[in-house]
């Protein structure tokens, strides 16, 4: 049972017709009959979970398929939807794509929704100090309610604005309630000041969330943010910074003491009947019933034109495995590789078997997929930080210390836990590959993958995503790929491809609408679009 999902009108964002952001929801006038006692901040809280919900809808079309690890499953497809994916899989998506515009203006009312409950609760966001300020308040709730509730706010606050500065560079900073009006003179705020907000945001969450270890924790407070989960979120900000001391103390708290711990299969972690396990420490969540709030991934994700054969109503073959992902190894040691990319499960690694399957000739990613009894309410929850990521984040941070040390036995949790034989790398160089390739397989499907890319481009190695990304297009075009990217139309030759694999395609364009709406401002446009 999904406690934590309760409807609440109020605080569900009304998206009019025309879509721009600087539009006021109509659920959030009512502030003078709102937010007059905790009961009503939670509910506000709770429509703040449910809002993550929206921005899922399209986050794997900004991330997986646009990393090595999916595909657009019908190259040859020239209606407008599968377009747009084929531009988003390119690399070429034009700045008025609809997908990344829906992406955008969600997160954005969500943030909005996040920043009325901070302004009843009169905590502020101090710039020039980069904290979080607690005013005086006259709002009835206790001093440990408003902690709790703006610890969870503020996780939520972060986590949309880490996804947004990490997919389109610097952003529209917004951190407090303001009219439409307003909105017209607030430009693009620096990369260094979107981060400044995102750690003090996670900071107050370390310090106010649910500290208590996995085991102690409520049951109505299971699948909340909690303290555990904001430092893991906080590690994986400082790791992006290329801040790898900071990361550390966090995550080794996390292995230490906050007693999340791997589940026993890979399977285990995903089942939606061990929901909130051991190894969750953040997900977004679902509830089937027909109560609005179901999980519509299984129909996304299943192959299309399957009928009811994989689930109720269908498939529409989104996020299709990239035929080198779902290509296995001769060998389980790991040893058989040629890049750091990392480009193919092992044989045995059950890990494969699960994330894909097949129907026909067609891939599909199995992932998220359970029974239905109702088409796009499926009960599965999407996870964003898990325990297997502490510890591979932890190794990351660690970096290669020696043959057997703390970080390689981290990497090797990841693989006994699976099945797969221990690896002993001897340079650093060899411990990047097997950390790189782990990451890859662990996390397939869950939106990791183009983050890890573009981070490892700073932390791994120069133009690690450029490499990567080049070596899986070159693959998918020729004949062991499948001929895939070879089939677009109008077709694209491979060096015309691999010329789209560049610096400024690592961001993705601020969308038009944005820019040619706002009559007071001049709002530039990322390099390249």
């Amino acid at each position: 049972m999904k406690n934590i999902f309760l409807f609440s009108i109020l605080v569900v964002s009304i998206i009019s017709c025309n879509k721009n952001i600087d539009i006021l929801p109509q659920s959030n006038l009512y502030d003078e009959v709102y937010y007059k006692d905790y009961d009503q901040f939670n509910a506000a809280l709770t429509g703040c979970y449910n809002g993550l919900q929206k921005p899922m809808l399209d986050e794997w079309s900004l991330t997986e398929l646009r990393s090595d690890n999916a595909i657009m499953g019908n190259p040859t497809s020239g209606s407008i939807p599968n377009r747009e994916l084929s531009d988003l899989d390119l690399l070429i998506p034009n700045p008025a794509h609809e997908r990344i515009y829906n992406y955008w203006l969600n997160s954005y009312y969500n943030i909005f929704n996040v920043n009325k409950i901070m302004s009843n609760l009169a905590i502020k966001y101090d710039s020039v100090n980069g904290a979080l300020n607690y005013d005086t308040t006259s709002t009835p709730v206790t001093q440990v309610q408003r902690k709790k509730l703006s610890a969870e706010a503020s996780f939520i606050r972060a986590y949309h604005y880490f996804n947004l500065v990490r997919l389109f560079g610097g952003v529209f900073l917004i951190h407090k309630p303001v009219s439409p009006a307003e909105s017209k003179f607030i430009n693009r705020s620096s990369v260094s000041d979107v981060y400044k907000l995102i750690i003090a945001d996670l900071k107050n969450t370390v310090d106010y969330g649910n500290g208590n270890p996995y085991q102690s924790i409520g049951y109505t407070d299971l699948g909340r943010v909690n303290s555990w989960s904001a430092k893991a979120l906080l590690a994986k900000v400082y790791l992006t910074l290329n801040m790898k001391t900071e990361a550390i103390p966090l995550l080794q708290d996390i292995y230490a003491n906050s007693g999340y711990k791997l589940q026993s299969t890979y399977a285990d972690v995903f089942s939606i009947t061990n929901e909130m396990n051991s190894e969750i420490l953040f997900t977004v969540r679902y509830k089937s019933g027909k109560i609005g709030l179901g999980s519509p991934f299984a129909n996304m994700f299943a192959a299309s034109s399957s009928g009811n054969y994989i689930v109720n109503g269908d498939g529409d073959g989104y996020d299709y495995p990239a035929y080198d992902l779902d290509s296995i190894r001769p060998n389980s040691t790991g040893n058989n590789f040629d890049s750091l990319r990392g480009s193919e499960y092992d044989k045995t690694d059950p890990r494969r078997s699960f994330n894909i399957k097949k129907y026909g000739t067609k891939l599909y990613c199995s992932k998220y997929i359970s029974n239905l009894i109702y088409e796009d309410d499926g009960e599965n929850d999407w996870p964003v930080i898990r325990y297997a990521d502490v510890l591979l984040m932890l190794a990351e941070a660690q970096g290669f210390i020696a043959p057997n040390s703390s970080s390689v036995q981290l990497i090797n949790q990841i693989r006994t836990r699976v099945g797969l034989a221990s690896v002993n790398p001897q340079t650093v160089d060899e411990f990047y590959k097997y950390l790189s390739r782990e990451r890859r397989f662990e996390f397939a499907f869950e939106n990791q993958r183009w983050f890890d890319l573009v981070r490892f481009n700073t932390t791994l190695k120069p133009h690690f995503a450029e490499d990567a990304l080049k070596s899986h297009f070159t693959y998918m075009y020729n004949a062991k790929g499948g001929n895939h990217y070879n089939q677009y139309l109008p077709m694209i030759n491979l060096n015309a491809l691999l010329s789209q694999v560049n610096q400024d395609h690592l961001l993705l364009p601020i969308p038009r609408r944005e820019i040619d709406n706002n009559t007071n401002l001049v709002i530039a446009q990322n390099p390249g679009y």
